[in-house]
């Protein structure tokens, strides 16, 4: 075994997973696991655990790992982290926790994400389940969301001892895990579902179907219902569009509207009749994570895929695996290009999309080098079918229903360590920081719940 490579992954064959649904990474078994975490130089000043925002004691994990103690490491990560198997999945470890690796500096950094899916899977596969309080304290607190910021809050609460409801606006508990990010990259019965209950075994209760600010409003649940502090972890689902000619047209769709109903309305299964148009043509607006979900979930729905991203590779925002990932199964980059129209005939369906080349000028605010339109440069894409994936914003219900709660001009929730202008009332994930990733919602909900904790507290 040579200790300056990783243990090499399973994965489905591109040709074969670009036509199915099934999960595309097969995960290692325990004889790889252990290999994989020998690999760990254990280091004195471990700046994985730095470079993790949910701090997991991973040297830790890893050794027990090592030496096959893989119920000792799922605890050990369970005091950090209500949702690893998840994290070891979806996380970008290359630069987080992996990317600041010491045995990544000469030679590839631990598998910090793969181990972290090992343990979680064997512990799901060997019934072993996570530790909850003692006691309960006799305080009420009120999650708004089950995505991962409110799983996260709400687990964290629960193992300190308060009774914890969350309040989940779709019929299914797990948001954007389960409506947004595909079965093949997150299976939903397997994995989702399972770190849901692990949530609910910790104390949680959990109520679907209510929607905040319409069902009832925060000032209710405080003075009506008696929760003493309120966490608002209610994700960004708000789709933003270009604003360019035909954008109205039937074929045209958010990534999140896409994404969804083929989630949560199962239309990667024949047996489910989903009203969803999949395209025989399908043109992607976008280059990050929910742009690589889109693409891959109409490739595998029979779609000829192109990603149209304005500037060049080396500036698309998806994790390198997923662009890997995507280049393997067929979809097709038109990178340096951007769409200036949605071509549509005489009954409002789409027949195209007008696109024009770019080049990379001087830097923009975002550091990034600004892409510049080259005059002449106007080509036509064929296509049935646009999906629009550039990111989303909170929906101001919210906002709009709790006096004295403030909103910035993007329409995010103002929150300083997770507090809000409303006393009592805590707030993290995309609900602040508009659409990001799935550990730093996690991590917003630990600093959420820390803060309702000190605050109850000192009270």
């Amino acid at each position: 075994m040579d200790v300056m490579k990783k243990v090499p992954v399973r994965e489905q064959d591109p040709q074969v997973r670009a036509h199915n649904f099934d999960e595309v990474c097969l995960g290692y078994n325990e004889q790889e696991a252990m290999e994989e975490a020998s690999r760990c130089i254990n280091c004195k000043n471990a700046r994985c655990i730095q470079g993790c925002p949910v701090n997991i004691n991973i040297p830790a994990f890893v050794h027990e790992v090592k030496e096959g103690n893989f119920e000792k490491a799922f605890h050990i990560i369970g005091e950090s982290s209500a949702l690893p198997a998840v994290c070891g999945r979806v996380c970008p470890q290359e630069t987080q926790c992996e990317g600041v690796c010491i045995r990544g500096i000469k030679g590839e950094a631990i598998s910090i994400g793969k181990l972290e899916r090992f343990v979680a899977d064997y512990a799901r596969e060997h019934g072993v389940e996570p530790e909850k309080a003692d006691h309960l304290n006799g305080k009420k607190v009120a999650v708004i969301g089950a995505g991962p910021a409110g799983l996260t809050c709400a687990g964290d609460l629960a193992k300190l001892g308060y009774e914890v409801t969350i309040f989940e606006a779709l019929h299914e508990p797990g948001g954007v895990l389960t409506y947004g990010i595909p079965e093949f990259r997150l299976p939903k019965k397997r994995v989702v579902e399972p770190e849901v209950e692990n949530v609910k075994k910790l104390g949680v209760k959990i109520e679907c179907n209510v929607v905040i600010g319409k069902s009832i409003t925060i000032d209710q649940l405080m003075e009506d219902e008696g929760f003493d502090a309120i966490f608002v972890g209610s994700g960004a689902g708000l789709p933003k569009f270009m604003g360019i000619p035909g954008e109205q047209a039937n074929g045209v769709f958010s990534a999140n509207e896409y994404l969804t109903r083929n989630n949560l309305m199962k239309a990667f299964l024949d047996d489910y009749d989903t009203p969803i148009n999949a395209g025989k043509k399908v043109v992607v607006v976008g280059g990050g994570n929910v742009a690589m979900d889109a693409a891959r979930t109409a490739l595998r729905l029979g779609a000829e895929v192109h990603i149209v991203y304005r500037r060049s590779e080396a500036e698309l925002p998806a994790r390198a695996e997923e662009v890997h990932h995507a280049k393997e199964e067929g979809v097709i980059f038109d990178l340096l290009t951007n769409p200036t129209e949605i071509l549509v005939d005489e009954k409002g369906l789409v027949t195209g999309c007008k696109v024009v080349k770019m080049e990379l000028g001087e830097p923009d605010a975002s550091g990034r080098r600004r892409p510049v339109v080259i005059p002449g440069s106007e080509t036509t894409i064929e296509c049935d079918t646009v999906i629009m994936s550039l990111g989303t914003s909170p929906n101001p219900l919210i906002a709009s229903t709790t006096e004295g709660l403030e909103t910035n001009k993007w329409g995010c929730l103002v929150a300083e360590e997770g507090k809000t202008t409303k006393d009592g009332v805590y707030a993290g994930g995309d609900a602040v920081t508009g659409a990001a990733t799935v550990i730093l919602a996690m991590e917003a909900g630990k600093l959420g719940a820390k803060g309702i904790h000190e605050y109850l507290s000192a009270k």
